[in-house]
């Protein structure tokens, strides 16, 4: 079968293309987990259903996905990758159209669960790939793109379900399921890189024509959790994904603050989306964020828990001060189009400095946390073998999806019981405000987790060196 390829298959321009096509599909499957968040206005109307069953629905879809993540990434830890996540895709896609044939809440949620499942496949065997196309030096700015594709694909997610979805939820659904059969047909021709493709330990294996054999089996899962700096980067996930399970609903927030300043529930949507829209920016500085970590890293090997334990609790004032900044003097249009309202916001951007505030809060805050994502990815990477990676990222995404979905739906819960004493936007104020709290012990996390990496990432380097000597004999 490889010889009946063409002479560009693992080419240069074919391994950007591989990346480009796998940097989209990574940012979909984001998009179609952001979307129910942002238009609980429109699927309460149009499923007759309520915003606490909305907050559960994605809640556990988040958790599907984490649980299945676990299977998926053990499944490309042995078998062939590409296969997986072509059928993990048109799985979710499939699923989310199917969803829009819903009426009620009940049929819509069974298709959301469905959809769950497929986007497992995209977080862990999508981290394996991506893994194996960078080098450690570089990895850390090269994660951190990995990283920011997810969270532009949030922020289209929410654009898309703000705007096209204020008025009929199935619009963005449709969109972004489409999107993801397009890709997926693309991602058909991609190169599949082979494991370890960029470790310097294996390169004289690969130029003497060897391969990389070495697969998972079960017996090698107790052996993962001896890692202690396993244990520390998945532990810290549980009590971050709670923090940033809560900050889903912030558009729900500043909707919320918009209709509270005399506008309808549309317009609030709408306006409440773009101004969720416009503070997500901040996540660019991760991009910084993955070039400090590698740098850093080439210090000292315990520079990238180190900026991540930094980043992680100095957000914690800024995120307070976000939610609690008034929305007052507002002035846009009522019933005006997208492009009308995202003229008008950012008008507000710069002549209202309660906008102006919280732009700067809210900027201020990612910053701190977008030295997590990209230095996270790449820890999982330098402490662990090739074929370990992507059970590893399951695991950790695994209780990461427990941690998120609980973050997501308790924080909807309090907001709901809130409500009896406190009228939106107080209540989730002081239900986001909260659950930052969890913050803390991850801070904690990945500095025990500085403490244990040296000494992790030194032994996978011997084993892969070692490995290469053996099968270039």
């Amino acid at each position: 079968m490889i010889g009946t390829r063409p002479g560009w298959w693992g080419s240069r321009g074919h391994v950007m293309f591989t990346l480009v096509v796998f940097v989209v599909l990574a940012s979909l499957d984001n998009a179609a987990l952001a979307l129910l968040p942002s238009m609980v206005k429109p699927l309460e109307g149009g499923l007759g259903t309520s915003e606490r069953l909305i907050a559960f629905i994605t809640g556990a879809q988040v958790l599907v996905a984490a649980v299945t993540a676990v299977v998926w990434g053990y499944a490309g830890d042995r078998w062939p990758r590409k296969r997986l996540l072509l059928i993990g895709t048109l799985g979710w896609a499939a699923a989310e159209l199917a969803a829009t044939t819903a009426t009620t809440a009940g049929p819509f949620a069974a298709w959301q669960l469905v959809a769950g499942v497929g986007l497992g496949a995209i977080a862990s065997v999508g981290f394996s790939v991506v893994s194996d196309f960078v080098a450690p030096r570089r990895r850390g700015l090269a994660m951190s793109f990995w990283g920011l594709s997810q969270g532009i694909g949030g922020w289209v997610g929410l654009l898309l379900a703000s705007q096209l979805g204020a008025g009929d939820f199935r619009r963005p659904m449709v969109v972004v399921a489409a999107a993801g059969i397009g890709f997926a047909a693309l991602y058909a021709v991609a190169f599949d890189a082979p494991r370890g493709f960029r470790e310097p330990e294996l390169q004289p294996l690969f130029e003497a024509g060897g391969t990389y054999e070495a697969r998972i089996a079960r017996d090698q899962l107790p052996a993962l959790f001896e890692n202690r700096t396993n244990v520390w980067l998945i532990a810290q996930g549980f009590t971050a994904q709670i923090a940033y399970g809560s900050l889903v609903w912030v558009p729900l927030l500043y909707q919320e603050k918009v209709i509270a300043a005399g506008y309808s529930p549309e317009t609030g949507t709408k306006v409440g989306g773009l101004f969720a829209a416009l503070f997500l920016t901040g996540a660019l500085f991760s991009i910084l964020a993955g070039h400090l970590g590698d740098r850093l890293q080439r210090s000292t090997l315990r520079g990238r828990a180190l900026i991540s334990a930094v980043g992680i609790s100095g957000a914690i004032p800024f995120f307070l001060a976000f939610f609690w900044v008034p929305l007052r003097g507002l002035e846009v249009t009522e019933g005006g189009s997208t492009v009308t309202l995202t003229g008008e916001v950012l008008r507000e951007l710069v002549t209202n400095p309660w906008v102006a505030l919280a732009f700067v809060t809210s900027i201020t805050a990612l910053a701190f946390t977008s030295a997590d994502s990209p230095n996270w990815f790449a820890l999982i990477s330098d402490v662990n073998l090739p074929e370990h990676r992507g059970t590893v990222f399951g695991l950790g995404n695994l209780v990461n999806g427990v941690g998120r979905a609980g973050g997501t739906a308790l924080t909807g819960a309090a907001a709901g019981a809130l409500q009896r004493s406190f009228p939106p936007p107080l209540n989730w104020a002081i239900g986001l405000s909260a659950f930052q709290a969890f913050f803390v012990p991850t801070g904690w996390c990945y500095w025990k987790a500085s403490r244990t990496c040296p000494a992790d990432i030194e032994a996978v380097r011997e084993t892969m060196a070692r490995r290469a000597r053996e099968g270039r004999r």
